[in-house]
């Protein structure tokens, strides 16, 4: 483990790409505690604007000269050693901390610090909008968290609370919610005392090697020197193979939360009226002693829950933030009340356009298990409706991702009526021969969802546009550049009913 430093030794602090999603947030909450911040991104985003407007020198591009007169610079494992600034870091001398490192200093020291309780939100899927919601509730309940999010919170601006409009939020009360990525392993690094795993499905095997490795990373998440409670699935196999593991440690405090019989917070009565959610709690009191004045074996008050978002993984996610927000001691009833004022995240099944009867959401779904829940939740919807229909576009992301599970991504696909895959989206990774959507495209199901491979990406939306006809709901699916692509599609949308009026 890194040696975490005070933030107040390290500023001026430079960040390389800090409009990532991991980045902004952390790059916001060293802002907001006075200490001199600088960054710079490949490509302009509203991440960066808002970064701006609250005093950070954000740079569009990368320039050794751009490191200005910082004393410290922050990188995520995805930049390389011969970025231009990591270049000049390193001819300087200047320490380069980790975003993880980064990140656990803020928690450190500042407001509260003292007694500060870091709530640590981990796994491999549904860990952004689970962290969303907690930090939602908690602030709505007063308690006026610090927060980190791979997301922003979407509030309307009247709604009288002070909301980022970047992934970070300097808090003055004692709770700290982060994200907390397991991908490089450094969630191990959070002095963690409410851990949260929303389940446990081998990815990143790049860094982590086996699945079994995977697994084994999450149990010592679970197990940190500091961690008192677990709030984790009762559904998930991996997450439920973690539990059985842990059930005999004393010092540990563990709370269920799921569909299955003998949860400890069990979903009941689910429906979908139109693009929200609507369900009941039966809450058990397991754990509600721990960071609450309530007896020990007191028992939870069960009651309906309405949400603004849809799907049946949203459910789950408002389960473990309901789980998290009671066992430190907030009344049920009010959490409950709470998470129907939940307005999702960015990039969470966001609502882009709707032209032409055709809406066009984007979603940040990446992993197989992400694509194939977001797709078959939105073919669930639009069957309810009885009219319309699931048009995926897919861009899969790295290479090393692709080559580990194209079957997988294939068959993430079938509930889709129209399934357009793109090529890979490199990022950081260098090309893999023989690594392409092709694989992808060519691994969906016969007799499942129409499939048309698009290698170019300028020609995507246009291709989408010309499959996609009044009724349907289109997704674009991915964590790199394919986000850009869904409000090309609106306007090629807009383009096309146009051409169609015209007669042309």
């Amino acid at each position: 483990m890194d040696q975490i430093p005070d933030p107040e030794d390290l500023g001026p602090v430079h960040f390389i790409a800090i409009g990532g999603s991991g980045m902004n947030g952390i790059a916001t909450v060293f802002a907001q505690r006075g200490i001199e911040v600088s960054g710079s991104d490949r490509q302009d985003s509203d991440y960066l604007r808002s970064l701006a407007d609250i005093g950070v020198r954000a740079h569009i591009g990368h320039a050794a000269e751009q490191l200005g007169d910082a004393r410290a610079v922050v990188a995520s494992s995805a930049i390389r050693e011969d970025n231009p600034e990591m270049v000049e870091a390193r001819r300087r001398g200047l320490p380069v901390l980790h975003r993880s490192v980064a990140l656990a200093s803020l928690m450190k020291s500042g407001p509260s610090s003292s007694s500060r309780r870091v709530i640590s939100i981990a796994g491999t899927h549904g860990k952004t909008t689970t962290t969303a919601m907690t930090a939602h509730l908690l602030t709505t309940l007063g308690a006026d968290p610090s927060y980190v999010i791979g997301g922003v919170l979407y509030h309307p601006a009247d709604d009288g609370i002070r909301h980022a409009k970047t992934g970070g939020h300097l808090g003055h009360g004692q709770d700290f919610v982060v994200e907390a990525d397991e991908s490089d392993g450094t969630f191990l690094q959070y002095p963690t005392q409410v851990a949260v795993v929303t389940n446990v499905d081998p990815d990143h095997l790049v860094n982590w090697g086996t699945p079994e490795n995977y697994r084994a990373g999450f149990e010592r998440f679970a197990t940190g020197p500091t961690v008192s409670l677990l709030v984790v699935s009762a559904d998930d196999p991996g997450a439920v193979a973690l539990t059985e593991r842990l059930r005999d440690i004393d010092e540990l405090s563990i709370v269920t939360f799921g569909r299955t019989a003998g949860a400890d917070i069990r979903i009941a009565d689910e429906s979908y009226p139109s693009l929200g959610s609507s369900f009941t709690l039966i809450d058990g009191g397991a754990g509600l002693n721990v960071g609450s004045d309530r007896p020990e074996g007191s028992t939870g008050a069960s009651g309906s829950v309405r949400l603004n978002v849809p799907f049946d993984y949203n459910v789950l996610n408002a389960a473990a933030a309901y789980a998290v927000a009671t066992r430190l001691g907030h009344d049920p009833d009010r959490v409950r009340h709470a998470l129907a004022g939940f307005p999702g995240t960015y990039r969470r099944f966001q609502l882009v356009g709707a032209e032409n009867g055709i809406r066009v959401f984007d979603d940040y779904s990446h992993h197989p298990t992400e694509v194939g829940n977001t797709v078959r939740a939105a073919r669930e919807a639009i069957d309810r409706l009885g009219e319309g229909r699931v048009v995926a576009v897919m861009q899969p992301h790295l290479y090393s991702r692709t080559r580990d599970f194209w079957k997988e991504f294939g068959e993430s696909l079938r509930p889709a009526h129209e399934a357009i895959v793109m090529d890979v989206c490199g990022d950081r990774e260098d090309p893999i021969p023989g690594i392409t959507g092709k694989l992808v495209a060519e691994a969906v199901p016969t007799g499942t969802a129409n499939v048309t491979y698009e290698p170019d990406w300028d020609a995507t939306a246009a291709t989408v546009a010309r499959i996609a006809r009044p009724g349907d709901v289109v997704i674009t699916l991915g964590c790199g550049d394919v986000t850009k692509i869904a409000p090309r599609i609106v306007s090629e949308i807009v383009g096309a009913a146009g051409t169609a009026r015209r007669g042309e």
